[in-house]
């Protein structure tokens, strides 16, 4: 009797050792040896050595995807959001998820799925800013805050981030007015669309600061990580009472949130028998700074039966050129285009899959990065290569992305902003070089109203002569869609942020936005 109750016993403990080892746990792609909390990984954004926060592990989903079927996006969401944040309570993440998916989206099932020439698009743009970036900023400040509690800490946090147009609104809008928090915000001048621009230069908070710099998005994106990286910096802050974090995709904050609406998308799917249980799908995802598309791998491993993850890009190509070499090489020519939240040569969360595929070797991965970062580009090995199978990487030029644009307009009515005529322009290339049928979610990352100018002249240049704001309402009248609430807001608001400076001045106007000396 004793030997069987100690039998039971150590099963149990083993069991729950188990569980315990289960939990994910967060450490550097630069270095595996010190392992933190999800919540001290939010905090963090960016680790000490320059690298990104990874998951020791990619937890399975912890049902059959089909009993997802029946659930609504907030219960999706803490169904697959509590096995990466796993020191987070069921109340702290029920309340976060509460509070970021409610009314500010604009329908109630946040993320519709809509059918249109053989392709499901997945509509990520009906929250607050109108672009998918607000399916993660929308509950990163509660993560945020909720992590500082959780970890004592009692520094204001100041979200540094770089913006190639959608991150720099949506998390503005996500921190304005948050109490214990301040944002700042890096734009490439000039190299973002005028609606996008508007946004953010008349986004209201005393806590809130934009700055446009004389530079493109790489630019903006390089100079934040060096902050990031100034010790000296550092000091003075903390000697103030303050310390940064990071809104961009760089934190696994950011991420997270985003494998959740891929799990979605195939749940509905399921249950509105467009497919069968077990079914694969393909994803096509328009990247530029890779975080979106990691994410739908993530979701992948986690067991949701995805084939293909199609990388679209647009003409700044560098991610169809790695795909397709195994060469990643920065050092070309910058392209300003139409969709210009891809306008990006440096890829970031690319870091994430390459450390993956380099077997988690943080030396490796530290080698490569070295080297994009001294010489501009690296290459991997055969071996990695090998495990790039799941990618499949193509782009669409100006003239195809109007192309697309115009013709599903002329054949549906559906308007696709640029970006998403990117994703469905490349899924047509894909089509045509396999001949794979299989049914494809296409992420719609962007409301055509904040490009309305180059997706209305895609349409008929005679809309040139039109104001920006003569182009919403006609976009509204021809694609029978209201104006969003987004666009009607700052028809009429004044502008409140006008710093303007050198891609070398960041490190003073952010002490100067703070008072520190």
């Amino acid at each position: 009797m004793y030997t069987q109750v100690l039998s039971v016993i150590l099963r149990c403990q083993k069991m729950k050792g188990m569980v315990e080892r289960m939990e994910v746990l967060y450490s550097s792609t630069r270095d595996r040896e010190k392992q933190i909390t999800a919540s001290q990984a939010i905090l963090k954004g960016l680790s000490e050595d320059g690298g990104l926060f990874v998951p020791d592990h990619i937890p399975m989903l912890p049902c059959s995807i089909k009993e997802f079927a029946d659930k609504s996006y907030q219960e999706t969401a803490y169904q697959v959001m509590k096995l990466f944040l796993a020191d987070f309570t069921e109340e702290e993440l029920k309340g976060c998820i509460a509070r970021a998916y409610d009314s500010k989206f604009d329908t109630e099932e946040i993320v519709p799925l809509v059918e249109a020439e053989g392709a499901f698009y997945l509509e990520l743009f009906h929250g607050a800013t109108i672009a998918f970036k607000d399916m993660a900023l929308s509950i990163l400040p509660h993560l945020m805050i909720t992590a500082a509690k959780k970890n004592q800490v009692k520094n204001e946090i100041v979200i540094l981030t770089a913006t190639s147009g959608d991150t720099g609104k949506a998390a503005l809008a996500g921190f304005a007015g948050v109490k214990g928090t301040k944002i700042i915000v890096f734009y490439p001048k000039n190299g973002v669309s005028p609606i996008q621009e508007k946004q953010m230069v008349t986004q209201k908070g005393d806590n809130t600061f934009v700055v446009g710099i004389h530079g493109n998005f790489d630019d903006a994106q390089t100079g934040v990580k060096k902050l990031f990286n100034d010790k000296e910096l550092a000091d003075a802050m903390s000697v103030n009472g303050l310390q940064f974090s990071s809104a961009n995709s760089i934190n696994i904050g950011r991420l997270v949130p985003q494998v959740v609406y891929y799990v979605y998308a195939y749940a509905k799917l399921l249950k509105e028998e467009k497919i069968a249980e077990g079914e694969k799908i393909n994803v096509v995802v328009p990247t530029g700074n890779f975080g979106n598309i990691l994410a739908a791998f993530y979701a992948k491993n986690m067991g949701v039966p995805i084939n293909k993850l199609i990388c679209a890009s647009n003409e700044n190509k560098v991610l169809y050129d790695f795909f397709s070499t195994g060469s990643y090489d920065r050092n070309r020519e910058f392209k300003l285009t139409s969709s210009p939240s891809m306008d990006i040569l440096i890829s970031s969360n690319l870091e994430r899959l390459i450390y993956r595929i380099a077997g988690n070797d943080t030396k490796k991965n530290a080698e490569l990065m070295e080297a994009l970062s001294e010489k501009g580009c690296y290459s991997i090995t055969e071996d990695m290569r090998v495990q790039l199978a799941d990618f499949y990487g193509s782009f669409a030029d100006e003239k195809e992305t109007a192309a697309r644009i115009k013709s599903m307009y002329e054949n549906t009515g559906y308007v696709l902003d640029t970006h998403t005529a990117v994703a469905s322009a490349v899924y047509q290339k894909y089509k045509a070089d396999t001949k794979d049928e299989t049914k494809t979610v296409i992420a719609s990352t962007a409301s055509p109203f904040k490009f309305t100018r180059s997706v209305m002249n895609a349409i008929d240049p005679k809309y040139d002569a039109m104001s920006d704001f003569e182009l919403i309402d006609e976009l509204s009248r021809i694609g029978n869609v209201a104006v969003p609430k987004a666009i009607e807001e700052i028809r009429t608001a004044p502008v409140l942020h006008d710093t303007v400076c050198d891609k070398t001045e960041m490190k003073s106007v952010v002490k100067q936005f703070l008072k520190i000396g």
